[in-house]
């Protein structure tokens, strides 16, 4: 049995699995290698470091691939979103804001135009505007998320925007999230927790061991990570990760921690090249459960397409 779905077509992929584009994490190496082994590895954009994104996507070699951006911080990197769509990406994928000025140019550029939500009305002013693809994004996700649930946000959006294609994220991990989401009239999933612990990710060997070792009871969605690093999260987005000594001091603080300045998160950047995980966060959401060791991105792939396929086939008696 192998896994068709509107996405796979739409893609023209083995498999309906997705890498997110995670910030300093899903660069051209991992990317190419979830397209290798049949799903479709994108870049994570992020906020905006043109020489890094420049350089993930030569790493990424001659691989079809796609490139995540923050939506909001395009409006002040419009050079850096022509420049991606001029090395012919498959898709784009747009999160958190507007994603109406841009979807057009990305059509325009031969892509397909993907928007992350966090609601049924996002979804449904996503479909408007002209999406190709839609994820739906629970607040179990690692990284930036609101607060929908993925079970119950994905049927809901599924109804709201059909025939639009509805991929499922947020708490993701094996096949079993991939058997569910189908079941939930979704297309496909993307995935991101999961993939930090894979050999060709670009997180440090301390956050893959993190990843590892941590139960989805220590994740903890707030926004002290964001306020050391300086950068202004809008609301109501909030980012999940693994708690440590450093959220357990400044949670509740958070303005305090602000008027610490540069100094502060000079000494923050520092602790996340280091690998310094009592300071700096491990970035994963609560399918850290089910992550149990660091594998290649090709195994994980052939991993969750096989148990996926296998539950699907065998009922709920499986």
């Amino acid at each position: 049995m192998t896994i068709k779905t509107p996405l796979t077509e739409l893609l023209d992929i083995e498999h309906p699995i997705l890498l997110a584009p995670m910030a300093n994490v899903s660069g051209g190496r991992l990317a190419a290698a979830v397209t290798a082994a049949g799903g479709l590895g994108m870049i994570g954009g992020g906020y905006g470091d043109a020489d890094w994104v420049k350089r993930e996507i030569e790493a990424a070699g001659n691989a079809r691939v796609g490139i995540g951006f923050i939506t909001w911080r395009l409006e002040s990197r419009p050079e850096l979103f022509e420049y991606a769509l001029s090395r012919s990406p498959a898709c784009v994928m747009l999160s958190f804001d507007d994603p109406g000025p841009y979807i057009p140019a990305i059509h325009q550029a031969g892509a397909l135009a993907i928007c992350q939500i966090q609601s049924v009305a996002g979804a449904r002013q996503a479909a408007g505007l002209g999406a190709d693809m839609i994820v739906a994004q629970g607040a179990e996700a690692g990284g930036h998320g609101a607060t929908r649930a993925t079970m119950a946000l994905v049927p809901a959006v599924v109804d709201a925007v059909g025939p639009v294609p509805v991929v499922a994220a947020g708490g993701i991990a094996d096949g079993r999230g991939l058997a569910a989401a189908l079941m939930l009239g979704a297309a496909g999933v993307l995935v991101g927790s999961r993939f930090v612990a894979s050999e060709e990710s670009l997180a440090h060997d301390r956050a893959k061991a993190g990843a590892v070792a941590a139960s989805g009871d220590a994740t903890f969605r707030g926004s002290v990570f964001d306020v050391a690093r300086g950068i202004d999260w809008p609301k109501p987005y909030t980012i999940r990760t693994l708690s440590n000594a450093y959220i357990e001091e400044w949670t509740g603080r958070e303005d305090d921690l602000r008027a610490l300045g540069e100094e502060e998160r000079a000494r923050f950047l520092e602790a996340s090249q280091s690998g310094d995980t009592a300071t700096f966060p491990v970035i994963v959401g609560e399918a850290a459960d089910l992550i149990r060791e660091t594998a290649p991105a090709g195994e994980i792939i052939a991993a969750m397409a096989r148990d996926a396929e296998a539950l699907l086939a065998g009922g709920w008696a499986r």
